[in-house]
């Protein structure tokens, strides 16, 4: 099941399929799908996965091998790319808490997202090779923007599986907590980003025309939460 949780702002998607280690099975792509929508108006979204095993374990390889023909693996493959370039496409910023390890399918939405957290003990990897197959929902094309083309090749061409201080290095995870400290951790960084600026900030990085941007930063600027924050600093101390 996909759970869903809205607070202050913040959207916080879990994949909670403990029974299949959190593998994205055609069910969950739809629950998926709609949770990101339900999230709509949060300022930053985050996705987890239940308990300290699996972030995503993959795809759930006991349903999806019922898909036989050229047309079945296509349409699954379209299916949850889309799911994966609307979580890339959220307005606010979309920051992905690694709580377990990140395999195959798993690290395809891990790179969907904007940020990526991880716990210090997990490990993330583009596998699919393993099965003899490649990334489909979008993570190819992901990774490269991340770590360059030759280093892409390398990691999803081998299915070579990183450790978190590995992958940190690499530029494919932003930050790495110790297990003690990871979900306080994820969720100071997500609420300490779930603000109006930092979608503005996302959508210039995107590729705003300078215009776009400068409009971006006056639109802040005679906003009441700029006005109301410049009042604070300008009476800090009175």
């Amino acid at each position: 099941m996909i759970e869903l949780e809205l607070a202050d702002g913040l959207a916080v998607v879990t994949i909670n399929r403990p029974h299949a280690r959190n593998a994205i099975a055609l069910d969950t792509m739809d629950e998926l799908g709609k949770a990101i929508d339900g999230a709509a108006g949060a300022r930053a979204l985050v996705i987890t996965g239940a308990g300290d095993k699996a972030f995503v374990s993959g795809g759930d390889l006991k349903e999806l091998a019922a898909l036989r023909t050229h047309e079945q693996a296509a349409a699954m493959a379209n299916k949850m790319r889309q799911v994966c370039d609307k979580l890339a496409g959220f307005p606010g910023p979309v920051i992905a808490a690694l709580n377990g390890h990140a395999l195959g399918g798993g690290a395809e939405v891990a790179v969907a997202a904007d940020i990526r957290i991880a716990a210090a003990d997990i490990k993330i990897g583009f596998n699919q090779v393993a099965l003899a197959i490649m990334p489909a929902w979008g993570g190819a094309e992901r990774l490269t923007r991340l770590v360059g083309r030759s280093r892409a090749l390398l990691l999803a061409g081998s299915g070579e599986i990183l450790t978190a201080p590995d992958a940190e290095r690499l530029g494919l995870v932003d930050r790495v907590l110790p297990r003690a400290e990871f979900d306080a951790g994820w969720r100071s960084l997500a609420r300490a980003l779930a603000n109006p600026s930092a979608g503005a900030i996302k959508r210039v990085i995107d590729g705003a025309t300078p215009q776009e941007a400068v409009d971006a930063f006056a639109d802040l600027w005679v906003a009441d939460a700029h006005w109301a924050a410049a009042d604070r600093v300008m009476n800090r101390g009175k």
